[in-house]
Protein backbone atom coordinates (compact mmCIF):
# COMPACT_ATOMS: atom_id res chain seq x y z
CA UNK A 1 0.00 0.00 0.00
CA UNK A 2 2.40 2.07 0.86
CA UNK A 3 4.28 1.49 -2.48
CA UNK A 4 1.42 2.21 -4.49
CA UNK A 5 1.55 5.99 -2.70
CA UNK A 6 5.09 6.99 -2.80
CA UNK A 7 5.66 5.79 -6.62
CA UNK A 8 3.05 8.81 -7.42
CA UNK A 9 5.25 11.24 -5.22
CA UNK A 10 8.56 10.01 -6.88
CA UNK A 11 7.19 10.64 -10.66
CA UNK A 12 5.72 13.97 -9.84
CA UNK A 13 9.17 14.91 -8.19
CA UNK A 14 10.84 13.81 -11.02
CA UNK A 15 8.62 15.64 -13.83
CA UNK A 16 7.95 18.73 -11.94
CA UNK A 17 11.82 20.55 -12.78
CA UNK A 18 10.74 19.72 -16.29
CA UNK A 19 7.20 20.80 -16.08
CA UNK A 20 8.52 23.97 -13.62
CA UNK A 21 11.21 25.33 -16.61
CA UNK A 22 8.30 24.82 -19.42
CA UNK A 23 5.63 26.60 -17.76
CA UNK A 24 7.97 28.86 -16.34
CA UNK A 25 7.71 31.71 -19.00
CA UNK A 26 4.13 31.53 -19.13
CA UNK A 27 3.88 31.46 -15.14
CA UNK A 28 6.24 34.76 -15.04
CA UNK A 29 4.00 36.52 -18.07
CA UNK A 30 0.63 35.96 -16.44
CA UNK A 31 1.63 37.02 -13.07
CA UNK A 32 3.56 40.43 -14.55
CA UNK A 33 0.71 41.04 -16.51
CA UNK A 34 -1.52 40.19 -13.56
CA UNK A 35 -0.08 41.59 -10.20
CA UNK A 36 2.84 43.47 -11.30
CA UNK A 37 5.13 41.67 -9.56
CA UNK A 38 6.60 38.02 -8.84
CA UNK A 39 6.84 38.06 -5.47
CA UNK A 40 8.74 35.20 -3.47
CA UNK A 41 5.88 34.60 -1.32
CA UNK A 42 3.52 34.27 -4.63
CA UNK A 43 6.12 32.25 -6.40
CA UNK A 44 6.06 29.65 -3.67
CA UNK A 45 2.34 29.53 -3.89
CA UNK A 46 2.04 29.22 -7.83
CA UNK A 47 4.89 26.47 -7.50
CA UNK A 48 3.61 24.53 -4.89
CA UNK A 49 0.15 24.88 -6.35
CA UNK A 50 2.10 23.72 -9.35
CA UNK A 51 3.42 20.18 -7.68
CA UNK A 52 0.58 19.60 -5.86
CA UNK A 53 -1.14 19.64 -8.75
CA UNK A 54 1.24 17.32 -10.38
CA UNK A 55 1.41 15.10 -7.17
CA UNK A 56 -2.62 14.66 -7.35
CA UNK A 57 -2.93 13.80 -11.08
CA UNK A 58 0.10 11.22 -10.95
CA UNK A 59 -1.84 9.61 -7.40
CA UNK A 60 -4.62 9.38 -9.89
CA UNK A 61 -2.91 7.78 -13.17
CA UNK A 62 0.27 6.09 -11.82
CA UNK A 63 1.57 3.74 -12.03
CA UNK A 64 0.80 2.97 -15.39
CA UNK A 65 -0.29 -0.44 -16.71
CA UNK A 66 1.62 -2.20 -19.59
CA UNK A 67 -0.55 -1.91 -22.80
CA UNK A 68 -0.95 -5.86 -23.41
CA UNK A 69 -3.48 -7.75 -25.40
CA UNK A 70 -5.41 -9.03 -22.28
CA UNK A 71 -5.80 -5.94 -19.92
CA UNK A 72 -8.99 -4.66 -20.58
CA UNK A 73 -9.83 -9.00 -19.07
CA UNK A 74 -7.68 -8.30 -16.55
CA UNK A 75 -9.53 -4.92 -15.72
CA UNK A 76 -12.57 -6.61 -15.88
CA UNK A 77 -13.81 -5.58 -12.44
CA UNK A 78 -14.03 -2.00 -12.83
CA UNK A 79 -14.92 -1.62 -16.11
CA UNK A 80 -18.48 -0.11 -14.99
CA UNK A 81 -18.60 2.69 -12.90
CA UNK A 82 -20.12 2.58 -9.41
CA UNK A 83 -23.13 4.89 -9.13
CA UNK A 84 -24.20 3.66 -5.43
CA UNK A 85 -23.54 6.49 -2.88
CA UNK A 86 -22.26 4.64 0.44
CA UNK A 87 -20.68 1.63 -1.07
CA UNK A 88 -17.32 2.30 0.60
CA UNK A 89 -18.79 1.35 3.87
CA UNK A 90 -19.86 -2.15 2.54
CA UNK A 91 -16.11 -2.51 1.86
CA UNK A 92 -14.71 -1.92 4.60
CA UNK A 93 -17.24 -4.22 5.97
CA UNK A 94 -15.36 -6.69 3.67
CA UNK A 95 -12.46 -5.96 3.70
CA UNK A 96 -12.43 -6.30 7.61
CA UNK A 97 -13.91 -10.11 7.10
CA UNK A 98 -16.80 -8.87 9.00
CA UNK A 99 -15.02 -8.54 12.45
CA UNK A 100 -16.01 -5.88 14.84
CA UNK A 101 -12.16 -4.60 16.41
CA UNK A 102 -10.19 -1.56 15.73
CA UNK A 103 -7.51 -3.18 13.86
CA UNK A 104 -10.18 -5.15 11.53
CA UNK A 105 -12.52 -2.58 11.06
CA UNK A 106 -9.78 0.78 11.14
CA UNK A 107 -6.55 0.60 11.80
CA UNK A 108 -5.44 -2.35 8.91
CA UNK A 109 -8.06 -1.77 6.86
CA UNK A 110 -7.06 -0.93 3.32
CA UNK A 111 -10.49 0.77 2.18
CA UNK A 112 -10.25 3.16 5.24
CA UNK A 113 -6.74 3.71 4.12
CA UNK A 114 -7.91 4.60 0.38
CA UNK A 115 -10.93 6.58 1.80
CA UNK A 116 -8.51 8.91 3.89
CA UNK A 117 -6.48 9.61 1.21
CA UNK A 118 -8.68 10.37 -1.41
CA UNK A 119 -10.08 12.66 1.65
CA UNK A 120 -6.28 14.27 1.86
CA UNK A 121 -6.10 14.03 -2.06
CA UNK A 122 -7.52 17.97 -2.14
CA UNK A 123 -7.42 19.19 1.12
CA UNK A 124 -4.26 21.05 0.06
CA UNK A 125 -6.54 22.62 -3.38
CA UNK A 126 -9.26 23.66 -0.51
CA UNK A 127 -5.80 25.94 1.22
CA UNK A 128 -4.79 26.82 -2.46
CA UNK A 129 -8.05 27.99 -3.16
CA UNK A 130 -8.66 30.06 0.11
CA UNK A 131 -5.41 31.65 0.35
CA UNK A 132 -3.92 32.02 -3.20
CA UNK A 133 -7.20 32.28 -5.45
CA UNK A 134 -9.46 34.03 -2.28
CA UNK A 135 -12.04 31.32 -3.12
CA UNK A 136 -15.48 30.98 -0.91
CA UNK A 137 -16.38 27.70 0.53
CA UNK A 138 -19.20 27.34 -2.05
CA UNK A 139 -16.95 27.96 -5.05
CA UNK A 140 -14.45 25.41 -3.26
CA UNK A 141 -16.68 22.72 -3.39
CA UNK A 142 -17.92 23.43 -6.55
CA UNK A 143 -13.84 23.55 -7.67
CA UNK A 144 -13.66 20.64 -5.77
CA UNK A 145 -16.28 18.73 -6.93
CA UNK A 146 -14.73 19.53 -10.49
CA UNK A 147 -11.82 18.34 -9.91
CA UNK A 148 -12.28 15.03 -8.63
CA UNK A 149 -14.92 14.32 -11.48
CA UNK A 150 -11.98 15.22 -13.83
CA UNK A 151 -9.94 12.89 -12.17
CA UNK A 152 -12.47 10.38 -11.98
CA UNK A 153 -13.72 10.81 -15.73
CA UNK A 154 -9.53 10.55 -16.36
CA UNK A 155 -9.80 6.80 -15.05
CA UNK A 156 -13.00 5.90 -16.44
CA UNK A 157 -11.73 6.76 -20.34
CA UNK A 158 -8.25 4.79 -19.17
CA UNK A 159 -6.62 8.60 -19.33
CA UNK A 160 -8.40 9.63 -22.06
CA UNK A 161 -7.95 7.25 -24.52
CA UNK A 162 -4.20 6.01 -23.68
CA UNK A 163 -5.49 2.75 -23.22
CA UNK A 164 -8.34 0.89 -24.49
CA UNK A 165 -10.01 0.22 -21.14
CA UNK A 166 -10.11 1.72 -17.95
CA UNK A 167 -7.75 0.12 -15.44
CA UNK A 168 -9.10 2.30 -12.06
CA UNK A 169 -12.97 2.34 -10.69
CA UNK A 170 -14.71 5.40 -11.33
CA UNK A 171 -16.91 5.64 -7.85
CA UNK A 172 -19.32 8.03 -6.85
CA UNK A 173 -17.87 7.50 -3.41
CA UNK A 174 -14.68 9.49 -4.50
CA UNK A 175 -16.46 12.10 -5.90
CA UNK A 176 -17.88 12.54 -2.50
CA UNK A 177 -15.18 12.31 -0.39
CA UNK A 178 -12.76 14.09 -2.54
CA UNK A 179 -15.27 16.92 -2.67
CA UNK A 180 -15.11 16.70 1.48
CA UNK A 181 -11.74 16.97 1.82
CA UNK A 182 -11.51 20.04 -0.40
CA UNK A 183 -14.12 22.04 1.78
CA UNK A 184 -11.77 20.58 5.01
CA UNK A 185 -8.89 21.88 3.47
CA UNK A 186 -10.54 25.82 2.97
CA UNK A 187 -11.92 25.08 6.32
CA UNK A 188 -8.53 24.69 8.08
CA UNK A 189 -6.95 26.95 5.72
CA UNK A 190 -8.51 29.74 8.05
CA UNK A 191 -6.57 30.26 10.90
CA UNK A 192 -3.64 29.35 8.87
CA UNK A 193 -4.55 32.77 6.42
CA UNK A 194 -5.60 34.74 9.23
CA UNK A 195 -1.31 34.48 10.69
CA UNK A 196 -0.07 34.65 6.99
CA UNK A 197 0.24 38.06 5.34
CA UNK A 198 -2.27 38.30 2.14
CA UNK A 199 -0.41 37.87 -1.14
CA UNK A 200 -2.03 41.32 -1.98
CA UNK A 201 0.29 42.70 0.94
CA UNK A 202 3.70 41.04 0.10
CA UNK A 203 2.81 42.15 -3.83
CA UNK A 204 2.78 45.68 -2.79
CA UNK A 205 5.83 45.21 -0.62
CA UNK A 206 7.54 44.07 -3.27
CA UNK A 207 6.79 47.02 -5.82
CA UNK A 208 7.33 49.25 -3.53
CA UNK A 209 10.99 48.40 -3.19
CA UNK A 210 11.11 48.08 -6.92
CA UNK A 211 8.77 49.34 -9.22
CA UNK A 212 10.16 47.73 -12.11
CA UNK A 213 11.27 44.38 -10.38
CA UNK A 214 14.43 42.80 -12.96
CA UNK A 215 12.24 39.59 -13.21
CA UNK A 216 9.99 41.55 -15.10
CA UNK A 217 12.14 43.03 -17.37
CA UNK A 218 14.20 39.42 -17.74
CA UNK A 219 10.86 37.44 -18.61
CA UNK A 220 10.41 40.31 -21.49
CA UNK A 221 13.76 40.12 -22.73
CA UNK A 222 13.33 36.18 -22.96
CA UNK A 223 9.71 36.73 -25.24
CA UNK A 224 11.59 39.19 -27.12
CA UNK A 225 14.25 37.08 -27.92
CA UNK A 226 11.72 33.99 -28.53
CA UNK A 227 10.21 36.05 -30.69
CA UNK A 228 13.00 37.68 -32.97
CA UNK A 229 14.41 34.01 -33.44
CA UNK A 230 10.88 32.46 -34.31
CA UNK A 231 10.68 35.50 -36.82
CA UNK A 232 14.02 35.11 -38.32
CA UNK A 233 13.80 31.42 -38.51
CA UNK A 234 10.06 31.66 -40.63
CA UNK A 235 11.46 34.74 -42.90
CA UNK A 236 14.17 32.84 -43.89
CA UNK A 237 12.40 29.30 -44.20
CA UNK A 238 9.94 31.87 -46.81
CA UNK A 239 12.73 33.07 -48.10
CA UNK A 240 14.18 29.93 -48.92
CA UNK A 241 10.59 28.39 -50.07
CA UNK A 242 10.37 30.79 -52.52
CA UNK A 243 14.09 31.64 -54.22
CA UNK A 244 16.06 28.46 -52.84
CA UNK A 245 18.07 30.94 -50.74
CA UNK A 246 17.72 33.65 -47.81
CA UNK A 247 20.01 36.61 -47.49
CA UNK A 248 22.42 36.17 -44.48
CA UNK A 249 21.38 40.09 -43.71
CA UNK A 250 18.03 38.46 -42.40
CA UNK A 251 18.48 37.92 -39.10
CA UNK A 252 20.44 41.74 -38.54
CA UNK A 253 17.49 43.40 -40.37
CA UNK A 254 14.54 41.85 -38.47
CA UNK A 255 17.08 42.70 -34.89
CA UNK A 256 17.15 46.04 -36.24
CA UNK A 257 13.39 46.00 -36.69
CA UNK A 258 12.77 44.19 -33.61
CA UNK A 259 14.57 46.43 -31.09
CA UNK A 260 15.37 49.75 -32.72
CA UNK A 261 12.26 50.51 -35.44
CA UNK A 262 9.31 49.12 -33.25
CA UNK A 263 10.58 50.99 -30.08
CA UNK A 264 11.15 53.99 -31.86
CA UNK A 265 7.69 53.76 -33.54
CA UNK A 266 5.50 52.60 -30.17
CA UNK A 267 8.25 53.05 -27.65
CA UNK A 268 7.89 49.06 -26.69
CA UNK A 269 9.64 45.50 -28.05
CA UNK A 270 6.69 42.93 -28.31
CA UNK A 271 8.06 41.47 -25.29
CA UNK A 272 7.99 44.32 -23.39
CA UNK A 273 4.55 45.19 -24.16
CA UNK A 274 3.43 41.41 -23.05
CA UNK A 275 4.84 42.57 -20.37
CA UNK A 276 3.48 45.89 -19.62
CA UNK A 277 6.49 47.53 -19.62
CA UNK A 278 7.71 50.50 -21.93
CA UNK A 279 10.77 52.42 -22.88
CA UNK A 280 11.37 55.86 -21.90
CA UNK A 281 14.31 58.28 -22.03
CA UNK A 282 16.07 59.38 -18.41
CA UNK A 283 15.73 62.86 -19.56
CA UNK A 284 12.34 62.40 -20.40
CA UNK A 285 12.54 63.56 -23.89
CA UNK A 286 12.08 61.48 -27.25
CA UNK A 287 13.16 58.25 -28.04
CA UNK A 288 16.47 58.84 -30.37
CA UNK A 289 17.34 56.23 -33.04
CA UNK A 290 20.98 56.04 -31.97
CA UNK A 291 20.31 55.18 -28.80
CA UNK A 292 17.90 52.62 -28.96
CA UNK A 293 20.49 51.36 -31.59
CA UNK A 294 23.74 51.51 -28.91
CA UNK A 295 21.02 49.70 -26.52
CA UNK A 296 20.36 46.95 -28.81
CA UNK A 297 23.99 46.54 -29.55
CA UNK A 298 24.55 46.61 -25.70
CA UNK A 299 21.71 43.49 -25.11
CA UNK A 300 23.15 41.85 -28.00
CA UNK A 301 26.51 41.58 -26.70
CA UNK A 302 25.01 40.39 -23.00
CA UNK A 303 22.56 38.87 -22.92
CA UNK A 304 21.84 37.11 -26.17
CA UNK A 305 24.05 34.27 -26.37
CA UNK A 306 23.30 32.60 -22.90
CA UNK A 307 19.13 33.44 -24.26
CA UNK A 308 19.97 31.59 -27.83
CA UNK A 309 21.63 28.89 -26.91
CA UNK A 310 18.31 28.28 -23.75
CA UNK A 311 16.21 28.78 -26.44
CA UNK A 312 18.13 26.04 -29.12
CA UNK A 313 18.62 23.71 -26.53
CA UNK A 314 14.97 23.62 -25.57
CA UNK A 315 14.13 23.24 -29.29
CA UNK A 316 16.49 20.51 -29.32
CA UNK A 317 14.69 18.66 -26.55
CA UNK A 318 11.74 19.49 -28.11
CA UNK A 319 12.80 17.24 -30.84
CA UNK A 320 14.14 14.16 -29.02
CA UNK A 321 12.32 11.19 -28.23
CA UNK A 322 12.31 11.71 -24.47
CA UNK A 323 8.99 13.34 -24.07
CA UNK A 324 6.95 10.25 -26.49
CA UNK A 325 8.44 8.23 -24.08
CA UNK A 326 8.33 9.56 -20.55
CA UNK A 327 5.30 8.13 -18.76
CA UNK A 328 7.39 4.39 -19.72
CA UNK A 329 10.63 5.49 -18.38
CA UNK A 330 9.07 7.25 -15.11
CA UNK A 331 7.06 3.96 -14.74
CA UNK A 332 10.51 1.69 -15.16
CA UNK A 333 13.59 3.90 -13.55
CA UNK A 334 11.86 7.07 -12.75
CA UNK A 335 13.40 10.38 -14.07
CA UNK A 336 16.58 10.68 -16.15
CA UNK A 337 17.41 13.55 -14.60
CA UNK A 338 19.81 16.41 -15.99
CA UNK A 339 21.98 14.32 -17.40
CA UNK A 340 19.57 13.78 -20.55
CA UNK A 341 19.11 17.22 -21.25
CA UNK A 342 22.81 17.74 -21.22
CA UNK A 343 23.60 14.25 -23.78
CA UNK A 344 21.10 16.27 -26.75
CA UNK A 345 23.52 19.10 -26.66
CA UNK A 346 26.54 19.21 -29.27
CA UNK A 347 30.15 20.49 -27.71
CA UNK A 348 29.56 23.49 -29.40
CA UNK A 349 25.83 24.13 -28.55
CA UNK A 350 27.18 23.26 -24.62
CA UNK A 351 30.42 25.65 -24.99
CA UNK A 352 27.86 28.60 -26.08
CA UNK A 353 25.21 28.34 -23.66
CA UNK A 354 28.39 28.37 -21.24
CA UNK A 355 30.02 31.81 -22.68
CA UNK A 356 26.68 33.50 -22.71
CA UNK A 357 25.78 32.06 -19.17
CA UNK A 358 28.93 33.96 -18.07
CA UNK A 359 28.00 36.91 -19.87
CA UNK A 360 24.58 36.96 -18.38
CA UNK A 361 25.89 36.17 -14.45
CA UNK A 362 28.06 38.99 -15.36
CA UNK A 363 25.56 41.61 -16.43
CA UNK A 364 22.95 40.88 -13.72
CA UNK A 365 25.07 40.70 -10.85
CA UNK A 366 26.01 44.80 -12.36
CA UNK A 367 22.52 44.89 -12.35
CA UNK A 368 21.35 44.04 -9.03
CA UNK A 369 24.62 45.85 -7.62
CA UNK A 370 23.24 49.19 -9.35
CA UNK A 371 20.95 51.44 -6.49
CA UNK A 372 17.97 51.66 -9.49
CA UNK A 373 18.75 47.95 -10.52
CA UNK A 374 19.99 49.72 -13.75
CA UNK A 375 21.22 47.05 -16.40
CA UNK A 376 24.93 48.39 -17.61
CA UNK A 377 23.20 49.12 -21.77
CA UNK A 378 20.33 50.71 -19.87
CA UNK A 379 22.97 53.39 -18.07
CA UNK A 380 24.74 54.02 -21.26
CA UNK A 381 22.75 54.01 -23.70
CA UNK A 382 20.16 56.35 -21.22
CA UNK A 383 17.39 54.54 -22.07
CA UNK A 384 15.60 52.42 -19.01
CA UNK A 385 12.02 51.04 -18.39
CA UNK A 386 9.17 52.03 -17.15
CA UNK A 387 5.68 50.18 -16.16
CA UNK A 388 2.44 50.30 -17.49
CA UNK A 389 -0.52 49.40 -14.75
CA UNK A 390 -1.30 45.72 -14.61
CA UNK A 391 -4.04 44.25 -14.69
CA UNK A 392 -5.00 44.33 -10.98
CA UNK A 393 -4.15 48.14 -10.42
CA UNK A 394 -6.53 48.21 -13.72
CA UNK A 395 -9.23 46.22 -11.98
CA UNK A 396 -8.99 48.49 -9.04
CA UNK A 397 -9.04 51.57 -10.26
CA UNK A 398 -12.09 50.19 -12.57
CA UNK A 399 -13.59 49.04 -8.92
CA UNK A 400 -12.60 52.47 -7.36
CA UNK A 401 -14.17 54.31 -10.62
CA UNK A 402 -17.19 52.10 -10.49
CA UNK A 403 -17.57 52.70 -6.93
CA UNK A 404 -17.30 56.57 -7.39
CA UNK A 405 -19.55 56.62 -10.24
CA UNK A 406 -21.69 54.68 -8.26
CA UNK A 407 -21.21 56.96 -5.49
CA UNK A 408 -22.23 59.77 -7.92
CA UNK A 409 -25.11 58.09 -9.46
CA UNK A 410 -26.34 57.85 -5.32
CA UNK A 411 -25.24 61.70 -5.10
CA UNK A 412 -27.03 62.84 -8.25
CA UNK A 413 -30.43 60.75 -7.04
CA UNK A 414 -30.19 62.01 -3.76
CA UNK A 415 -29.39 65.62 -5.81
CA UNK A 416 -32.48 64.64 -8.02
CA UNK A 417 -34.45 63.58 -4.48
CA UNK A 418 -33.66 66.64 -2.74
CA UNK A 419 -34.26 68.78 -5.86
CA UNK A 420 -38.18 67.44 -6.08
CA UNK A 421 -38.30 67.99 -1.90
CA UNK A 422 -37.09 71.21 -2.85
CA UNK A 423 -39.88 71.59 -5.27
CA UNK A 424 -42.75 70.49 -3.35
CA UNK A 425 -40.87 72.62 -0.94
CA UNK A 426 -41.65 75.42 -3.08
CA UNK A 427 -45.22 74.37 -3.66
CA UNK A 428 -45.66 74.10 -0.26
CA UNK A 429 -44.01 77.45 0.28
CA UNK A 430 -46.19 78.80 -2.21
CA UNK A 431 -49.30 77.30 -0.65
CA UNK A 432 -48.09 78.85 2.50
CA UNK A 433 -47.37 81.96 0.80
CA UNK A 434 -50.83 81.87 -1.08
CA UNK A 435 -52.21 80.89 2.93
CA UNK A 436 -49.78 84.15 4.23
CA UNK A 437 -51.54 86.38 1.84
CA UNK A 438 -54.84 85.59 2.73
CA UNK A 439 -54.02 86.03 6.74
CA UNK A 440 -53.06 89.25 5.20
CA UNK A 441 -56.20 89.83 3.69
CA UNK A 442 -57.44 88.97 6.72
CA UNK A 443 -55.28 90.70 8.62
CA UNK A 444 -55.95 93.91 6.53
CA UNK A 445 -60.13 93.09 7.16
CA UNK A 446 -59.32 92.84 10.59
CA UNK A 447 -57.53 95.78 10.92
CA UNK A 448 -60.22 97.65 8.89
CA UNK A 449 -62.44 96.01 11.46
CA UNK A 450 -60.17 97.02 14.28
CA UNK A 451 -60.35 100.65 12.98
CA UNK A 452 -63.99 100.67 12.80
CA UNK A 453 -64.17 99.12 15.96
CA UNK A 454 -61.46 101.62 17.06
CA UNK A 455 -64.00 104.24 15.17
CA UNK A 456 -66.92 102.21 17.50
CA UNK A 457 -64.54 102.69 20.58
CA UNK A 458 -63.77 106.20 20.00
CA UNK A 459 -67.85 106.93 19.50
CA UNK A 460 -68.95 104.82 22.62
CA UNK A 461 -66.07 107.07 23.98
CA UNK A 462 -67.84 110.06 23.26
CA UNK A 463 -71.32 108.83 23.68
CA UNK A 464 -69.81 107.96 27.41
CA UNK A 465 -68.57 111.22 27.44
CA UNK A 466 -72.19 112.67 26.62
CA UNK A 467 -73.08 110.30 28.72
CA UNK A 468 -71.13 111.32 31.35
CA UNK A 469 -72.32 115.14 30.39
CA UNK A 470 -75.54 113.65 30.10
CA UNK A 471 -75.54 112.58 33.81
CA UNK A 472 -74.28 115.92 35.07
CA UNK A 473 -76.53 117.48 33.53
CA UNK A 474 -79.06 115.34 34.73
CA UNK A 475 -77.17 115.55 38.74
CA UNK A 476 -77.37 119.24 37.70
CA UNK A 477 -81.46 118.78 36.56
CA UNK A 478 -81.79 117.26 39.59
CA UNK A 479 -80.08 119.76 41.41
CA UNK A 480 -81.66 122.49 39.76
CA UNK A 481 -85.25 120.56 40.63
CA UNK A 482 -84.35 120.62 43.99
CA UNK A 483 -83.21 124.42 43.80
CA UNK A 484 -86.50 124.76 42.61
CA UNK A 485 -88.60 123.06 44.69
CA UNK A 486 -86.62 125.01 47.23
CA UNK A 487 -87.40 127.79 45.44
CA UNK A 488 -91.07 127.20 45.17
CA UNK A 489 -90.70 126.50 48.96
CA UNK A 490 -89.24 129.66 49.42
CA UNK A 491 -91.70 131.72 46.90
CA UNK A 492 -94.13 130.06 49.32
CA UNK A 493 -92.84 131.16 52.04
CA UNK A 494 -92.24 135.03 50.88
CA UNK A 495 -95.76 135.19 50.36
CA UNK A 496 -96.31 134.23 53.70
CA UNK A 497 -93.53 136.17 54.95
CA UNK A 498 -95.55 139.36 52.75
CA UNK A 499 -98.45 138.37 54.00
CA UNK A 500 -96.86 138.94 57.54
CA UNK A 501 -95.50 141.63 56.33
CA UNK A 502 -98.62 143.22 55.21
CA UNK A 503 -99.81 142.60 58.53
CA UNK A 504 -96.66 143.68 60.36
CA UNK A 505 -97.16 146.73 58.79
CA UNK A 506 -100.67 146.89 59.64
CA UNK A 507 -100.38 146.10 62.88
CA UNK A 508 -97.45 149.22 63.16
CA UNK A 509 -99.92 151.67 61.43
CA UNK A 510 -102.46 150.36 63.95
CA UNK A 511 -100.18 150.84 66.69
CA UNK A 512 -99.12 153.97 65.72
CA UNK A 513 -103.14 155.00 65.27
CA UNK A 514 -104.14 153.59 68.78
CA UNK A 515 -101.16 154.92 70.57
CA UNK A 516 -101.75 152.71 72.95
CA UNK A 517 -99.05 150.99 75.28
CA UNK A 518 -97.09 148.39 74.08
CA UNK A 519 -98.74 145.79 76.62
CA UNK A 520 -102.11 146.72 75.36
CA UNK A 521 -100.74 146.38 71.76
CA UNK A 522 -99.54 143.26 72.56
CA UNK A 523 -102.59 141.79 73.67
CA UNK A 524 -104.83 143.41 71.37
CA UNK A 525 -102.78 141.18 68.73
CA UNK A 526 -103.36 138.19 71.10
CA UNK A 527 -107.08 138.46 71.67
CA UNK A 528 -107.17 139.54 67.78
CA UNK A 529 -105.68 136.59 67.04
CA UNK A 530 -107.82 134.65 69.23
CA UNK A 531 -110.67 135.70 67.74
CA UNK A 532 -111.69 133.55 64.38
CA UNK A 533 -111.63 134.92 61.26
CA UNK A 534 -108.66 137.29 62.12
CA UNK A 535 -105.64 136.32 59.35
CA UNK A 536 -103.05 137.46 61.85
CA UNK A 537 -102.26 138.75 65.33
CA UNK A 538 -100.57 141.74 66.24
CA UNK A 539 -97.16 141.77 67.48
CA UNK A 540 -96.54 144.09 70.61
CA UNK A 541 -93.33 146.62 70.05
CA UNK A 542 -90.76 146.96 73.05
CA UNK A 543 -90.39 150.62 74.04
CA UNK A 544 -87.66 150.59 76.02
CA UNK A 545 -84.03 148.40 74.55
CA UNK A 546 -83.68 147.07 78.34
CA UNK A 547 -87.34 145.83 78.27
CA UNK A 548 -87.15 144.39 74.91
CA UNK A 549 -88.90 141.67 74.26
CA UNK A 550 -87.95 137.88 73.42
CA UNK A 551 -89.51 138.44 69.73
CA UNK A 552 -86.74 140.91 69.06
CA UNK A 553 -83.42 140.25 67.32
CA UNK A 554 -79.98 142.24 68.68
CA UNK A 555 -80.77 145.57 66.81
CA UNK A 556 -83.64 145.38 68.62
CA UNK A 557 -86.11 144.95 65.54
CA UNK A 558 -88.64 142.40 65.96
CA UNK A 559 -88.43 139.17 64.83
CA UNK A 560 -91.06 139.35 62.45
CA UNK A 561 -89.45 142.38 60.64
CA UNK A 562 -85.91 139.72 60.75
CA UNK A 563 -87.91 137.22 59.32
CA UNK A 564 -88.98 139.43 56.57
CA UNK A 565 -86.15 139.99 55.21
CA UNK A 566 -84.62 136.37 55.80
CA UNK A 567 -87.57 135.37 53.08
CA UNK A 568 -86.69 138.38 50.82
CA UNK A 569 -83.01 136.85 50.81
CA UNK A 570 -83.98 133.59 50.29
CA UNK A 571 -86.56 134.93 47.61
CA UNK A 572 -83.20 136.28 45.93
CA UNK A 573 -81.60 133.41 45.67
CA UNK A 574 -84.08 131.29 44.85
CA UNK A 575 -84.37 133.49 41.69
CA UNK A 576 -80.92 133.31 41.01
CA UNK A 577 -81.30 129.57 40.94
CA UNK A 578 -84.25 129.57 38.57
CA UNK A 579 -81.81 131.93 36.45
CA UNK A 580 -78.87 128.85 36.67
CA UNK A 581 -81.19 126.12 35.93
CA UNK A 582 -82.83 128.21 32.89
CA UNK A 583 -79.51 128.66 31.24
CA UNK A 584 -78.36 124.80 32.13
CA UNK A 585 -81.53 124.10 30.48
Amino acid sequence: MATAYLLPIKTAAALFPLLALVLLLPTAVLLYRRHGVMSRGRTLSVYGFLYYSLTAFCMTIVPLPKQTADMCQRFAIVAHPQWMPGNTFRDIWKEADHKIGLNALVLQNPAVAGTLFNLLLLLPLGIFLRYHFVRSLRATALIGFTVSLFFELTQWTGVWGLYNCPYRLFDVDDLIVNTAGAMAGWLLAGPVARMLPTLETLDGRALAARPVPFGRRLTALVVDVAGYVLASVFAMAVMTFQSGTAPTWTPIAIFVAWFVLLPLATGTTPGKRLLLLKLVADDGGPLLPWRLTLRALLLGALAMPFLSGLFLAVVILLNEPYPSVLFTTVRDSGAQGAAAVLTALSPGQLLAVLVGFTLTVTCVRKTLRHPDRLAPHDRISGIRNATLPHSRAIRAARDARDSAGAAARDAARGAGDAARAARDATGAAGGVAGAARGVAGATGDAAGATRGTAGATRAARDAARAARDTAGATRAARDTARATGAARDTARATGAARDTARATGAARDTARATGADTQTAAQSPVQAAARPGDRAAPVAVAQDADDAPADADASGRPLATAATMATAATTGSAAEAQGSAADSR
